[in-house]
C-alpha cells in the first residue's frame, strides 16, 4: 500500500517561539514520525498549506481538493487542524474510489505530551481498513466525516 500524505498545518505542525503563544507553522511532522515508528510501507508527503485551519479559505479547499481528485493512490492521508477538518473533509465528499482519512492534533506534534503520533497512526490503520470515502481519526476512533464534531470543552471528537 503507497499513502498520499497532503500537510495543510494545523496545530501538530505548530512551532511555538515564546511564552506568548507566538506561534508559526513548521515543516509536516508526519515525517519524523513515521520515521520513529519505522513504518513498513511507502508515503510521500506534499504541503499544501501552512496555516492554522481557521485561516483555510474556501481557496485552500479548492486546492486542497484538486490534489487528491488527481493523486493517483487510493490511500489518501491529510493532516489538518482541527478547528474546521470537518469542513475540508465534507468539501471532498465528492471524491469516488478513494480513502481520505483527516488527521491532527491538539498539542503540537514537537510537543512531549501530543497526541499527533497516536492519531497519525490510527489514521493510517483506519487507512488499511476503511471503504472508500472521507473519515476523521482522532481521539482514538474513527468516523465518517459527516458523523462527528470536535468538542472543545472536552478537547476531543465525538460523534453526534
Amino acid at each position: 500500500m503507497f499513502i498520499q500524505i497532503f500537510s495543510t498545518g494545523g496545530t501538530i505542525d505548530k512551532v511555538y517561539f515564546d511564552a506568548l503563544s507566538d506561534f508559526q507553522i513548521g515543516d509536516p511532522m508526519a515525517e519524523d514520525i513515521l520515521q520513529q515508528a519505522r513504518v513498513g510501507f511507502e508515503y510521500a508527503i506534499e504541503s499544501l498549506t501552512r496555516k492554522d485551519s481557521l485561516e483555510l479559505t474556501d481557496a485552500d479547499r479548492d486546492l486542497i481538493h484538486a490534489k487528491v481528485a488527481a493523486c493517483p493512490y487510493e490511500h489518501i492521508l491529510i493532516t489538518h487542524g482541527t478547528d474546521t477538518m470537518t469542513v475540508t473533509g465534507a468539501a471532498l465528499a465528492d471524491i469516488d474510489n478513494k480513502v481520505i482519512v483527516l488527521t491532527g492534533a491538539m498539542q503540537p506534534a514537537r510537543f512531549r505530551d501530543t497526541d499527533a503520533s497516536f492519531n497519525l497512526g490510527l489514521a493510517i490503520g483506519a487507512l488499511n481498513c476503511l471503504p472508500h470515502g472521507v473519515y476523521v481519526a482522532m481521539s482514538g476512533k474513527v468516523f465518517p466525516v459527516d458523523q462527528v464534531r470536535k468538542n472543545r470543552l472536552a478537547g476531543r471528537f465525538e460523534g453526534h
